[in-house]
């Protein structure tokens, strides 16, 4: 009560909480205590002097803290940096952090964080207040919502964050979704299933349409589009979407590439 309202996209908002709530659980492999909390604050000329890239202001402030292992200065220096991770090999890309900054600073916020090796972490995020008055959602038009379906869908993807709330929003609208955490893990899953699976929804790799010709494939990365093309890593017309999605994105582009002529854009080579 009494926090104020921000102008930012619900999705992507919980994407960040998701995010940092399995970051902290992953720091408190014997257990811990997770609070989430949200608070107005005002951050001064003093405060924005000494914090690159904040600027003074009124903003709502989500603080998420954990008692885990905490980070060292080099860990923390790193931190926000694409596929930069401390965790075992196929644990995670080390993107999930790195899409928290980039949807912050997307909402023109700012985020920083107070860590210890030994004593926990916590990230803040402040968010510029909106200065006007939240309004009641409106009832969504059918005709305009993104439609859903009743297909099969391979999700591959090792973030667990993407993998739940990805899952989710499919699932709210009629797929079955399939998940698996890793390539090997999917082709486990998919080579024993006689059933059909209408779309591959994963990060960029081929090896799984290989075992399944004319599987209709959606690229996702949290590189641009752009950039993924200029190194050539994807042939042209192969569908993509990039990260971070909104849940109405995800839907509108899965529906594009399973309604597409078999020949065109989403099909496995």
């Amino acid at each position: 009560p009494g926090v104020a309202s921000v102008e930012a996209d619900p999705g992507q908002l919980g994407q960040v909480i998701v995010n940092l709530a399995i970051n902290a659980r992953d720091a408190m492999p014997q257990g811990g205590k997770l609070v989430i909390e949200t608070a107005n604050a005002e951050l001064d000329a003093a405060f924005a002097r000494i914090h690159a890239g904040a600027v003074p202001g009124a903003f709502v402030q989500l603080s998420v803290s954990d008692t885990g292992i905490g980070m060292d200065e080099e860990t923390r220096s790193h931190l926000f940096e694409p596929f930069f991770t401390t965790k075992e090999i196929g644990k995670g890309t080390g993107l999930g952090l790195a899409t928290v900054y980039g949807i912050v600073k997307q909402s023109g916020g700012y985020i920083w964080l107070d860590t210890e090796a030994g004593r926990g972490t916590t990230f803040r995020i402040c968010l510029p207040r909106s200065s006007g008055v939240p309004a009641a959602a409106a009832p969504r038009d059918p005709a305009t919502a993104p439609a859903g379906g009743a297909e099969t869908i391979l999700l591959v993807e090792d973030e667990e964050a993407v993998r739940t709330l990805t899952t989710r929003a499919l699932t709210a609208r009629g797929y079955t979704v399939l998940v698996a955490a890793n390539g090997p893990d999917a082709l486990r899953l998919a080579e024993p299933l006689a059933a059909p699976i209408h779309l591959l929804l994963r990060e960029l790799t081929r090896r799984l349409t290989a075992s399944r010709p004319g599987l209709r494939v959606l690229y996702m990365s949290g590189y641009s589009e752009e950039a993924i093309a200029r190194h050539g890593v994807l042939d042209p017309g192969t569908a993509f979407l990039q990260k971070p999605f909104t849940p109405d994105a995800l839907a509108w582009r899965v529906r594009e590439v399973l309604s597409a002529p078999a020949a065109g854009v989403g099909a496995g080579p």
